[in-house]
């Protein structure tokens, strides 16, 4: 095992459901929907990693990260993580394995740092040490965004590492400086393109433009909380969250602008147009799919496995205030049609992942919020 897990001590916020306990059935395209529950009591986890054992991380938003075993033991918090500043949507948020982790045992995780009274979107590279007590090594922040701090909103913080191993990472608008997302100068509602020490790749669009930040891949973003690589053909996938609609799936290509907040299909909260009060404009990609009204979208998941032949290839995608968990099937390389799951669950949506047994994994976002497994029933 990579952590001997076996020795670890169980939070007592925390308690186990043996397997099958508590099972809920629920209908589907692809037949009955069992839903177990793996853990509970974890406080609005955000975000979860398979490790190679069949264990995973998981995070906690106020500020921790946990590791839970393959039969659903929960170790106490691991050390040594950075201090989060944990206001709002604000706190720990989405983490990953290095490509090569089962030899460098290498982890990214993205949190909101604070600073002055606010805080800002980072991405920290650690070792993930063995033992009895679970602890970070050599941690180091490789991105801290640049650009007016955030009160308490719209971080974004979802990160992937692609196939050359560079690093893109999803940065909010901080809500009340969204015109930054169209600006090049700050990391404000962008896609962020780094390597795994944070320097800009040299084929990043903006390398070498006076005014622009190197890092930037794609801009216009609100608050992107899903991303994913296809891996049908690599490309990057982007899902972020409208205000009053305009929900919204892009596929992410170098230097576009993605609208924000010049165009919605969406309208402001108190009911006002967004921007030029158009859904499109020349210049800007328009979404693959959009979600109107809002469902809240969060977590963002291409599925590849076995327990589900019918769904393979659909996109996978949490939701908070809709909560459900929508599927969609792809044509062509785009969203054709969505099927809802699991709205009776009566449960916000905050992530959803495929575990290597080829079932789906979903984080709900509650004060005792729970990870849950998704496999086909009888």
């Amino acid at each position: 095992m990579s952590v001997t897990l076996r020795h670890l001590c169980i939070a007592a916020v925390v308690f186990l459901a043996p397997p099958g306990a508590g099972a809920q059935t629920f209908s589907s395209s692809a037949g009955p929907l069992k839903v177990e529950t793996v853990a509970r009591g974890l406080s609005h986890p955000w975000a979860l990693a398979f490790l190679p054992d069949g264990g995973m991380l998981v995070t906690e938003r106020p500020g921790r990260i946990r590791i839970v075993a393959k039969n659903g033991d929960v170790s106490k918090p691991v050390e040594n993580v950075p201090r989060v500043f944990a206001r709002g949507q604000g706190g720990m948020l989405d983490i990953i394995l290095d490509r090569d982790f089962a030899k460098n045992r290498v982890i990214y995780f993205s949190y909101a740092e604070p600073v002055d009274g606010g805080g800002r979107t980072a991405l920290a590279r650690a070792l993930l040490g063995s033992g009895e007590a679970p602890a970070l090594r050599d941690v180091k922040v490789i991105f801290r965004q640049a650009g007016p701090l955030s009160r308490s909103n719209h971080f974004g913080g979802r990160i992937v590492q692609a196939r050359d191993g560079n690093l893109f990472v999803t940065t909010g608008e901080h809500f009340t400086d969204r015109d930054l997302a169209q600006t090049l100068d700050n990391d404000l509602g962008k896609v962020i393109r780094i390597t795994p020490d944070g320097e800009a790749p040299k084929d990043n669009p903006f390398v070498g433009r006076d005014g622009a930040r190197a890092i930037v891949w794609s801009y216009g973003h609100r608050n992107p909380q899903g991303l994913t690589i296809n891996p049908a053909d690599g490309a990057l996938w982007e899902q972020e969250h409208g205000a009053r609609g305009g929900d919204e799936i892009n596929i992410i290509r170098a230097g576009k602008n993605y609208g924000w907040p010049l165009v919605s299909y969406g309208v402001n909260y108190d009911g006002s147009a967004v921007g030029t009060g158009k859904q499109q404009a020349d210049g800007i990609e328009d979404p693959v799919w959009h979600w109107t009204p809002s469902i809240a979208p969060s977590g963002l998941a291409f599925y590849t496995g076995d327990l589900f032949p019918q769904w393979k290839g659909s996109l996978f995608s949490g939701a908070l205030r809709g909560q459900l968990l929508s599927r969609l099937d792809i044509k062509d390389g785009k969203p054709a049609k969505e099927e809802r799951l699991l709205q009776d669950l009566g449960e916000r949506i905050r992530d959803v992942r495929q575990g290597p047994d080829g079932a789906l994994y979903l984080l709900t976002d509650s004060e005792a919020g729970r990870i849950l497994r998704v496999s086909p029933g009888k």
